[in-house]
């Protein structure tokens, strides 16, 4: 089998054997990717040194984090090519990762998250789609690949609830604050969702300009407009940045950390502890009395 056969093998297994997501796959294809191109030579010949030569490189121009995750990918595949009898040896046995850094993204601040959502006029159904979009990532501190699956299905305005499906497809429940339910209600009268041709093709809530659904790259272009409008520096915008503010500045108006491990879908206290805490009791109550746009 020659070495684009190995990769094939690897990324179908980690599908159906192990369940994992397009965008994890993706994520595994890329880091092979840039090994095999810097090796530039057959899988076969890859020895020990060969992969510590490489982690070098890497370190020299990724974050620790970065660095981590790429050779974590190129561990696991040659091991599955060594538990497959796909490769003689396993190349990587030994190979390890850095310790992952903590180094989060600095949140904005509630005025220039106040000033980049409200620059946004929902004038028009591009303008109703970004405000509710913003409105929503920042309201619920849903990640990108989460806002972009959610489904006209997935919204109770009764209860005000949305229901967001996360990593390996566990679903939760998130408050939708009145500023949230306003702004994703003008998105879907007449004049927003509708009004994109093509978009009645589909059940997802954001929609690009020919209808169909909004990519993740289609957000970060968003953002990206959104910002440099609102005259607030487009380097530090993204959409794991709306979810990073919402987690620090609700701990910051007092939510208790639990509260916002279960927003956020942490399936670790630990992931949420980066952000720091303080105290309150349920998820709604918190979420209320907490976030800064759910006062509106």
């Amino acid at each position: 089998m020659d070495d684009d056969g190995r990769v094939r093998e690897y990324l179908q297994w980690l599908a159906v054997e192990r369940g994992r997501s397009r965008a994890t796959l993706e994520a595994y294809r890329r880091d092979v990717s840039q090994f095999r191109q810097w090796w530039q030579r057959p899988l076969d010949e890859v020895r020990p040194e060969s992969l510590e030569e490489f982690a070098v490189v890497l370190r020299d121009s990724r974050a620790p984090s970065s660095v981590a995750r790429t050779l974590s990918s190129l561990r696991g595949f040659f091991t599955f090519l060594r538990d497959e009898n796909l490769l003689s040896r396993n190349p990587a046995e030994r190979l390890h990762a850095p310790a992952r850094g903590r180094s989060l993204p600095k949140p904005l601040s509630e005025a220039e998250i106040t000033r980049l959502i409200e620059s946004v006029v929902p004038l028009d159904r591009a303008g109703r789609r970004d405000r509710a979009l913003l409105e929503l990532l920042y309201g619920t501190g849903v990640r990108v690949s989460e806002a972009t699956g959610i489904t006209l299905s997935d919204l109770d305005f009764d209860e005000d609830l949305l229901r967001v499906t996360g990593k390996g497809s566990k679903q939760r429940l998130v408050p939708m604050s009145s500023v949230v339910r306003a702004a994703v209600l003008t998105y879907l009268a007449p004049a927003g969702r509708a009004s994109f041709p093509g978009s009645e093709r589909h059940q997802r809530l954001f929609v690009n300009q020919r209808g169909g659904p909004l990519s993740r790259q289609g957000v970060d272009l968003i953002i990206a407009h959104r910002a440099l409008t609102a005259g607030v520096d487009r380097s530090r915008v993204s959409a794991h940045v709306f979810r990073h503010s919402c987690a620090t500045h609700m701990l910051n108006h007092g939510a208790d950390i639990r509260i916002v491990q279960e927003l956020l879908g942490h399936a670790s206290i630990s992931t949420t502890q980066t952000y720091t805490a303080v105290a309150l009791s349920t998820l709604s109550e918190a979420y209320d009395s907490a976030h800064p746009r759910a006062r509106g």
